[in-house]
């Protein structure tokens, strides 16, 4: 089984959103409005993908992708998709409510909050009420670690801040998307310290991977690393066109495939 750990099936609001426009200058082909769900689907089977982890998008004052979207896109999608939902880290206790709600009644099976969006790293306080319910929901909490496409600060995703949210939080399923460059060295290093703290590459095709998380992947991280593409920012047919150059073994490819993922996420 072949699972991407990061995609969306993007709605107008957040193909159009400015803040990707950097990231056109370099994947001129992201769609410009919504496509069909049945788009994101025949990308995946071009690439052997049986199933997508797809996120909502909430940024302050801005849901550009909604939690009752991303359930409307799975629902239509026959068990090939599977959710992600996302909160407004400004009100706590309806974030937490929320949560709830995304594992309880929608069936998701992660949170993503990206640090960039709400430019504070991690470790803010605001973070921490969707750490506890992420733990009482047991589903991993998603974020990005390293370099921000859209042109917004990069600081906030540094790798070594989820050093101190494992350090409070060891039971936390933690996955850090778009392997933490240009800091992947600490990626690596809290990824190997902490039980549940993982990576996943979306963002990146396999080509463009550091040789230092090639080595991981090859060796003692196997069972740490999460294949990701970042779709439709990213084809997922594009993100793995040059698997074989990884030089993986049966096992190392079984794991960062899907198997990780299955482990990680329940599913």
């Amino acid at each position: 089984m072949i699972i991407d750990a990061w995609a969306q099936h993007s709605t107008t609001r957040h193909l159009a959103d400015p803040m990707l426009d950097s990231l056109r200058r370099w994947q001129p082909g992201i769609p410009l409005e919504e496509q069909p769900v049945r788009t994101t689907v025949e990308a995946m089977d071009e690439a052997g993908i049986d199933k997508s982890l797809i996120s909502a998008w909430v940024a302050p004052g801005n849901v550009m992708i909604s939690n009752d979207e991303v359930a409307g896109f799975v629902e239509q999608a026959a068990g090939r998709l599977v959710g992600v939902g996302s909160v407004d880290i400004r009100k706590p206790m309806e974030a937490v409510r929320e949560i709830r709600r995304c594992v309880e009644e929608l069936g998701f099976k992660g949170i993503r909050v990206l640090p960039w969006l709400w430019e504070v790293p991690p470790t803010d306080r605001r973070f921490y009420p969707v750490y506890v319910a992420c733990c009482e929901a047991d589903v991993p909490f998603c974020t990005q670690i390293g370099h921000t496409g859209p042109l917004m600060p990069s600081e906030v995703g540094r790798p070594i801040y989820l050093d101190q949210v494992a350090l409070d939080f060891p039971e936390l399923k933690i996955v850090g998307g778009h392997l933490g460059y240009p800091w992947t060295d600490e990626a690596i290093a809290v990824a190997t310290k902490h039980e549940n703290v993982f990576i996943d590459t979306s963002a990146y095709t396999t080509k463009r991977y550091p040789a230092a998380l090639v080595e991981y992947l090859r060796a003692h991280g196997r069972r740490k690393v999460l294949f990701g593409s970042n779709y439709p920012m990213i084809s997922p047919a594009k993100a793995l066109q040059d698997l074989a150059s990884l030089q993986l073994d049966e096992e190392a490819t079984d794991l960062f495939l899907g198997r990780n993922a299955q482990r990680v996420f329940g599913l």
